[in-house]
């Protein structure tokens, strides 16, 4: 299967480290032309470096509404077009599991904004651009959390990453008749950046070997994994998928 992408315009957030690094790298390494947003300026420079000439860096807060109305207006106006957005910005905010009465209005929210509020809005700012231009595609980034429950404890996690795969089925429906597609893909556990290697050691050997044993494969992924599946979605070889959630995650 040779999948390329030469001379398309993809945006990925959260595109710092982890999946987003390594789905920003499999884009450029296939002649995209990629526009790294996230909030992390040196964790962006970083990506950029590694990935070459084809990529722009925008320093970006996917919850902020109007700065991603601005952002993928000046991307659009400088490419001409966005043919793939991949909603990656996520994680845990430095939150840890606690009892539903220890947690504030503010660490409900800002998980939502970044994990569903974000991949709302940014999906809201390229609809018109891809209607217009009568394709697309649209790439979620959720959980296995938000399919079961959270390792992490964390309520508000559970329930973003569940929202954005209600998102993803909803708008599937309401932008195919432009010949949009949505997905969305559901990682297990992956050491992908500093958050999940503390909850990797959190866990001990003994929680480290069950995890493993719940896997089918008995082993864990890499960041490399869930970019290949964002690469089959967002191709040519997708073209009459939409609106599925695919787990990435050794078996369940």
């Amino acid at each position: 299967m040779n999948i390329e992408f030469n001379g398309k315009t993809v945006i990925v957030t959260g595109a710092a480290h982890g999946f987003g690094r390594a789905i920003t790298q499999a884009f450029a390494s296939r002649g995209a032309i990629v526009h790294l947003c996230d909030v992390n300026e040196a964790g962006l420079a970083e990506t950029a470096a590694l990935c070459g000439a084809t990529t722009r860096s925008h320093i970006l807060d996917v919850g902020n509404r109007t700065l991603v109305q601005e952002t993928v207006a000046a991307i659009a106006a400088m490419s001409g077009t966005v043919d793939i957005l991949v909603n990656n910005a996520g994680g845990v905010l430095g939150q840890v599991g606690r009892p539903i009465e220890e947690i504030s209005e503010q660490d409900w929210r800002s998980i939502f904004d970044v994990n569903l509020s974000g991949a709302f809005f940014m999906a809201q700012a390229v609809a018109p651009v891809m209607k217009k231009q009568k394709s697309g595609r649209i790439i979620n980034i959720s959980s296995g959390a938000g399919l079961s429950i959270s390792l992490t404890g964390i309520q508000a996690y559970a329930s973003a990453k569940a929202g954005q795969i209600g998102l993803t089925r909803q708008l599937a429906h309401e932008l195919g008749a432009w010949n949009i597609t949505v997905n969305n893909v559901a990682p297990g556990f992956v050491r992908s950046n500093p958050t999940t290697e503390r909850q990797w050691d959190a866990m001990g050997e003994e929680g480290q070997v069950k995890l493993l044993q719940n896997i089918a494969l008995k082993r864990l992924g890499v960041p490399d994994d869930i970019a290949a599946m964002v690469m089959f979605f967002a191709s040519d070889f997708a073209n009459w998928i939409s609106g599925q959630v695919i787990s990435v995650d050794g078996g369940k």
